[in-house]
């Protein structure tokens, strides 16, 4: 019962919130779009599994504090920040445009408004398929692991792997795409996948230093708290850098649904706030211990996303492809868990 509970607190607010949304959208524009939010919403939460995943798993690392902060000041950045923000930002590069210009446009001309985003499709790619690519080859290499779901892949992976290789043959597949033949965006795109691998390496690589340090710390009275707090603002920044990489195709993809982007920014900052009350509950219960193979089902759909996002530069891959085939690799990862847990209890 007090599971039940636990739960229904975590998702209290999401649940709330979407009513009110809803209702707000229904009234004010009808249920045309209030049907057009929902299917929103369903795509965000269908396609960001993976990301609730990765975002438990550091986390879990972090006091109640920065889980708090994660759920408030986090959610704000994520809704305004990524889907009405970034957005305005992005164009306004793209375009040459003033900010009033560009608000103006997208209330005015939501379709003129969409296409000048388009254009930044190039960039917006390179660097979140650099920076998700990176992170799920660092995981894969990692010789440390010791729980393995594909295992005979896994071990020749981590077999292979040094300190490094990760690095390494991130920068390569970068160099491959910059110099393909079809490539017409060679040094915007080499650019940006250039900045999504050193975002990663200096934000993950600093988070990961702080919190060894913060562990040592914690074993002595002295620079604790203030070890305990840069931990904590390296992590949090990590996570926000990380849920960016995730909703950056999203957000242009949310256009060939709708151009309204009062619609867009409902559906999608919604549906972000069901991911993060997701996340939550994945920590809360140690989702991530009890299945211990979603991390990994995870990661794969993260280098398939990664692809996807490097591969569409060039040729059109309709979004569905890569969220359906999320959703399998993580039930199936999931089914494999729960497999793995009733042969362990038998035995």
């Amino acid at each position: 019962m007090n599971t039940l509970i636990s739960s229904f607190r975590t998702f209290a607010v999401a649940a709330v919130l979407s009513m009110c949304v809803l209702v707000a959208v229904s009234v004010l524009l009808g249920w045309q779009a209030t049907l057009v939010t929902l299917t929103l919403i369903a795509i965000e939460l269908t396609f960001s599994f993976d990301n609730a995943i990765v975002n438990a798993r550091v986390l879990a690392t972090m006091n109640a504090f920065w889980r708090r902060m994660f759920m408030t000041v986090g959610i704000v950045i994520a809704v305004f920040g990524m889907r009405i923000v970034f957005p305005i930002v992005i164009v306004m590069c793209t375009a040459g445009l003033g900010w009033n210009e560009v608000v103006s446009l997208a209330l005015t001309n939501p379709k003129h408004y969409a296409e000048v985003l388009q254009l930044a499709h190039p960039a917006i790619s390179a660097f979140g398929g650099m920076f998700l690519l990176i992170l799920a080859l660092e995981f894969f290499f990692d010789a440390t692991r010791n729980v393995h779901w594909l295992a005979r892949l896994e071990r020749h992976l981590q077999y292979v792997g040094t300190k490094w290789l990760h690095v390494l043959v991130t920068v390569f597949i970068l160099l491959v795409v910059t110099v393909f033949s079809v490539n017409h965006h060679a040094r915007v795109i080499f650019i940006a996948g250039l900045a999504g691998i050193v975002v990663y390496l200096v934000i993950h690589g600093a988070s990961e230093f702080v919190t060894a340090k913060r562990q040592e710390a914690e074993k002595q009275a002295h620079g604790k708290l203030q070890r305990v707090a840069l931990a904590g603002i390296l992590s949090f920044v990590y996570l926000e850098v990380l849920d960016a990489s995730f909703s950056f195709d999203g957000v242009i993809g949310a256009f060939a649904i709708t151009k309204d982007v009062v619609i867009i920014a409902a559906g999608l900052g919604v549906g972000a706030l069901w991911v993060r009350s997701l996340t939550l509950f994945i920590v809360h219960r140690n989702v991530l211990q009890t299945y211990k193979y979603l991390e990994h089902g995870a990661h794969y759909v993260i280098a398939m996303l990664a692809l996807t996002l490097l591969v569409g530069l060039f040729y059109d891959i309709p979004e569905a492809v890569a969220g359906i085939a999320g959703v399998v690799v993580i039930g199936a990862a999931l089914t494999s868990s729960i497999k793995d847990n009733k042969l362990i209890s038998r035995t």
